[in-house]
Parts: structure tokens; C-alpha cells; sequence
């Protein structure tokens, strides 16, 4: 079996000295890189499966790291960030990032975070059984992992993705926070109820003919969200 790559970005060598340690020992193989220009050639060169990226670096930091990978790639990211502040995290979200931690935070809390994401990816993989799902003017095409909406293609992230076809095979059903949040991100984070309104935001955005009123994706408020038939 194919080892795990995960590739540690942070300008600190004691933090990456750190993360590797630890890493190795949860059976990773671990790159580094000391800034986002070095992350970036890092990703093209030897396509690791999940970036730690540190948001606190000098000259190109870890957002526009971030938004410069969205672009070339959709390697998984676990964001790391000093500041824990809501703004910075719905900012690492909204550019892509599937997960943020603050620091300080616990090593085998992150090794968790990485395994979470991994059951993601293999959870989008056993999905793609069904060829696609026809939902009016939104049609998801499992074979090609493609999202056409009114006839145009669209490309969705993982998170997307996930989020899109758990509300599509329960389409015309009520979907509680909790329930999404389980299935998506995992049980770990089913009360984590901001992070799923952001993807559910960013969803809207492709799939709506009207994000500002949306029509497909409903709200049931302080419940949860539902595709309406």
C-alpha cells in the first residue's frame, strides 16, 4: 500500500522538527517546506496528499500559499494558525482549506484531523458507484466528479463535493447539523455548526441561480438543510 505524504509548511524549524517527529511515528511520510514558494514547487514536484500550511509566515503567507495551490491543485490542507480569531478561519475555508487548528494545539488532535480528512477521501471514493443524480437544473455526474448546473460544468472541492452529495441523496428529506456535520466531516465535528454554514455558503455559490436567494438548498432554521424536490 501506498504511503501517506503529508507535507509540513511553517517557517519555524522547531515546529517542523516537531510535526515530523510525530508524524513518522503515526506511520507518515513527512515533506517540508520553510515558506509558500517552497510548498508550492514542493506540491508540484512530488504531489504529497495532505499540506500542514502555517498561515503566519514571512512574505507569502498561508492564505495566499493557499489561494496560489487552489490553483493548481486539490491536495487536502489543514490550516495552522496563532491567531484564533473566527475571521481567519472562515478566511482559510473559504480559500479552499478542508480544516483549521489553532495554536497551540495538541499533535495527536492533529493526527486525528488528518485521519478525519483521509476517511473524507475515501468516503468520496466509495460514492462514485452511482453514475449521477438528475436534480432539476443540478446534476451531479459521479463517473467524471463533475457538478452541471443548467447545463454548464462546474467544478466542486472535496468538501463541496461531499457536502453537495449528501444533501442529493437525500434529496426532498430534512438533513440535521449534526447529521451532515457527522457524515461530512465526521463525529468529531457534529456541533461545529459555522464551519458547515461557510461550505454551505460556498456550495450556494455554484449551485444556486440566485445565491443571495437561494431556492435548491434550504434552511430550516436552527435545524438544518434540505434539497427541495
Amino acid at each position: 500500500m501506498k504511503q501517506f505524504h503529508v507535507l509540513v509548511v511553517d517557517d519555524e524549524p522547531r515546529i517542523v522538527k516537531f510535526l515530523k517527529i510525530k508524524l513518522k511515528a503515526s506511520g507518515y511520510e513527512v515533506l517540508t517546506a520553510n515558506s509558500g514558494l517552497e510548498a508550492l514547487k514542493q506540491v508540484q514536484e512530488n504531489e504529497p496528499d495532505l499540506l500542514i500550511l502555517d498561515v503566519l509566515m514571512p512574505g507569502m503567507d498561508g492564505f495566499e500559499t493557499l489561494r496560489k495551490l487552489r490553483s493548481i491543485s486539490s491536495v487536502p490542507v489543514i490550516v495552522l494558525s496563532a491567531k484564533e480569531t473566527t475571521l481567519d478561519k472562515v478566511m482559510g475555508l473559504e480559500l479552499g482549506a478542508d480544516d483549521y487548528l489553532p495554536k497551540p494545539f495538541s499533535p495527536d488532535e492533529l493526527v486525528a484531523r488528518i485521519e478525519a480528512v483521509r476517511r473524507r477521501q475515501a468516503s468520496s471514493q466509495d460514492r462514485k458507484i452511482i453514475d449521477s443524480i438528475n436534480l432539476g437544473h443540478v446534476t451531479l455526474n459521479y463517473k467524471r466528479h463533475l457538478l452541471i448546473v443548467d447545463g454548464k460544468e462546474k467544478q466542486l472541492g472535496r468538501i463541496e463535493w461531499l457536502l453537495l452529495s449528501e444533501l442529493a441523496r437525500n434529496a426532498g428529506k430534512l438533513i440535521l447539523h449534526e447529521e451532515l456535520l457527522s457524515k461530512v466531516w465526521g463525529p468529531e465535528y457534529r456541533d461545529d455548526v459555522h464551519i458547515l454554514r461557510t461550505w454551505i455558503s460556498r456550495l450556494r455559490k455554484k449551485v444556486e441561480r440566485d445565491p443571495g436567494h437561494p431556492e435548491f438548498i434550504r434552511t430550516i432554521a436552527k435545524t438544518g438543510y434540505m434539497i427541495d424536490l
